[in-house]
């Protein structure tokens, strides 16, 4: 698939299947909302990095520029923004997950608290 063709969004199912299916090529899960919601609820091996601090730590903390990453926030908005932003950083491989952590909650893993 052409980078330009890659869609922003992925589908809680689709994400799913990729975490359970990826072994080693794994993608990378990277949560942007607030620090005091990630405490409250998160998909297990996320990795935080809000929002507002995406375009200065995406360096740092995500080295790989064409590795795959679905970004995901509460119900899709900032991880759009995100997806964004990270695309303009020269990430080409870069998602978000439609729905956020409620779509995942109510779809994929009832255990993960709604709010």
């Amino acid at each position: 698939m052409a980078e330009d063709s890659l869609p922003l969004e992925i589908s809680v199912r689709e994400t799913r299947t990729r975490l359970e299916n990826a072994g080693s090529d794994r993608p990378r899960l990277v949560d942007v909302r607030d620090p005091d919601e990630f405490e409250y609820c998160r998909i297990a091996g996320a990795e935080l990095i809000p929002l507002p601090t995406v375009p200065t730590d995406a360096k740092a903390k995500l080295p790989d520029r064409s590795a795959e990453i679905i970004v995901y926030c509460h119900h899709g908005m900032r991880s759009l923004r995100a997806v964004e932003q990270l695309r303009a950083l020269g990430y080409t491989n870069a998602r978000s997950m439609a729905g956020g952590i409620d779509r995942w909650s109510a779809e994929i893993d009832p255990e993960v608290p709604r709010y």
